[in-house]
C-alpha cells in the first residue's frame, strides 16, 4: 500500500519564480517516479473555504495524509505543523531559508536576520525530521541549535527539462544582443548572489555579461540591486524574467556565480547539466559538491574571477573539459535518486523510524 504524503509550499503562486518554488516542484517531479501519492494542499477539499466548511460539518479542516512535508516557514505551515504534531503525523520540515542566506536579499533583511534565526530555531525544532540540501546547511542548523534530527539531501535537478537548450542559442543571443564568450548568471537578482562582484567584474573586462532572472526594484529591493540594475556597466544586460530558462543556458558560455551564501544552488547544477564551464565563489557549501579544476573553477577575489574568465577565453579546450566533467557531476543529482531517497524517508518515518 502506497503512502499518501503532503508536499506543501505555502504562498506557492508567489514563489513560482524562486529557488524555493523550483525545489518544491522538483520534489514533486521526483516523487511522481515513485509509488508515493502526493497531495499539494493541506486543506480538505483543496482550499481554505472548503476546509472551513468541512470543519463546520465535523469532518475536519485538514487533508488525510501519512506524512506531512512542508517547504516554507509561514503561518500556514505553522498550522500544518501543529496539526501534524497533534494527530501524530510524521512532520518533515525542509530548510530552504536560514538566517545566513536571508541576509542581503531584500532591503532591511540583514537587520532582521538575527530575529529570524531565533524563529527558525523554534520552527525547525518542531519537526520529526529536518531535511536540508547540504551538509553545510546542516552545520548551520546545528549551530542555532535546532533540536530535531537533521539529514542532508540534494534538491536535485530535472535534467530532462533542460533538453533542447542548444536550439535556443541564436534566438536568445540575438534577442539580448550578446556576442563572443558570454558570461552569465541565472536566478533572482540579489546582492547575496554576488551582484556587485558580477557587475564590477564586467566593468573590468570586455566580455558580454547577462543576468537572466527577475529584477525586483520595488521598495523592498536592496540598495545594491537598485544601483546596479538602474546603472549597469555597458556590457551588462539584465534580462528580467525569461519564459524559457533553457534560453539562458543556450545563450551563455561561462556560468559565473559569485554568491556569498548558498544552501546548495540549483542553478549551478542546471548550468553543469548543460555542460557549461562554471566559475564559483569559493564558499563552504560548494566544497562538498564541486572540485576546483575538475568540474569548475573556484575564486575568492575579483582578480581571481577575472583571471579565470581570461583563462577560459584563451583555452576553449579547458572550457570543454570542465563542461564535460560538470555534466557528470550534475548527473549525480537526477530526480530518480531524489525520488528514491524521499520515498525511503517517508516510509521510515511512517514506521516510526528516523531515516539514516
Amino acid at each position: 500500500m502506497s503512502l499518501r504524503a503532503l508536499n506543501y509550499l505555502e504562498l506557492e503562486s508567489q514563489l513560482e519564480r524562486s529557488g524555493i518554488g523550483t525545489a518544491a516542484r522538483q520534489q514533486r517531479a521526483a516523487l511522481s517516479r515513485t509509488d508515493v501519492e502526493v497531495v499539494t494542499s493541506p486543506w480538505r477539499g483543496g482550499t481554505l473555504p472548503r476546509a472551513a466548511l468541512s470543519a463546520a460539518t465535523g469532518r475536519g479542516a485538514f487533508a488525510d495524509v501519512d506524512v506531512a512535508h512542508c517547504n516554507l516557514i509561514g503561518p500556514g505551515t505553522v498550522a500544518v505543523a501543529r496539526h501534524a504534531k497533534r494527530e501524530g503525523i510524521p512532520l518533515v520540515l525542509h530548510t530552504h531559508v536560514t538566517r545566513e542566506d536571508f541576509a542581503e536579499s531584500f532591503r532591511g533583511s540583514s537587520a532582521v536576520a538575527p530575529a529570524l534565526g531565533r524563529y527558525l530555531k523554534w520552527f525547525y525544532s518542531q519537526a520529526d525530521l529536518v531535511l536540508c540540501p547540504s551538509e553545510y546547511t546542516k552545520s548551520v542548523l546545528e549551530s542555532y541549535p535546532v533540536d530535531a534530527p537533521i539529514r542532508s539531501m540534494t534538491n536535485g535537478i530535472d535534467i530532462d527539462a533542460l533538453d533542447g537548450f542548444e536550439s535556443l542559442r541564436e534566438e536568445y543571443r540575438e534577442r539580448y544582443e550578446l556576442e563572443g564568450m558570454v558570461v552569465f548568471a541565472v536566478g533572482n537578482v540579489f546582492e547575496r548572489k554576488g551582484l556587485t562582484t558580477f557587475c564590477e567584474l564586467a566593468a573590468e573586462t570586455e566580455y558580454d555579461f547577462a543576468w537572466f532572472g527577475t529584477v525586483d526594484d520595488g521598495p523592498h529591493a536592496s540598495r545594491a540591486v537598485k544601483h546596479w540594475t538602474r546603472n549597469p556597466p555597458e556590457n551588462v544586460t539584465f534580462t528580467g524574467w525569461v519564459d524559457d530558462i533553457r534560453g539562458a543556458f543556450g545563450a551563455g558560455d561561462v556560468f559565473c556565480f559569485p554568491a556569498k551564501v548558498e544552501n546548495q544552488g540549483i542553478v549551478v547544477l542546471e548550468a553543469m547539466a548543460c555542460g557549461k564551464a562554471v566559475v564559483l565563489r569559493d564558499i563552504p557549501v560548494f566544497e562538498e559538491f564541486y572540485t576546483h579544476g575538475v568540474d569548475c573553477l573556484k575564486c575568492e577575489t575579483r582578480a581571481e574571477f577575472r583571471r579565470a574568465l581570461e583563462l577560459l577565453e584563451r583555452d576553449p579546450d579547458l572550457r570543454r573539459r570542465l563542461g564535460e566533467n560538470a555534466r557528470e557531476t550534475a548527473a549525480e543529482h537526477g530526480l530518480d535518486r531524489v525520488g528514491e531517497r524521499l520515498e525511503a524517508t517517508y516510509e521510515a518515518l511512517a514506521d516510526g523510524r528516523v531515516p539514516a
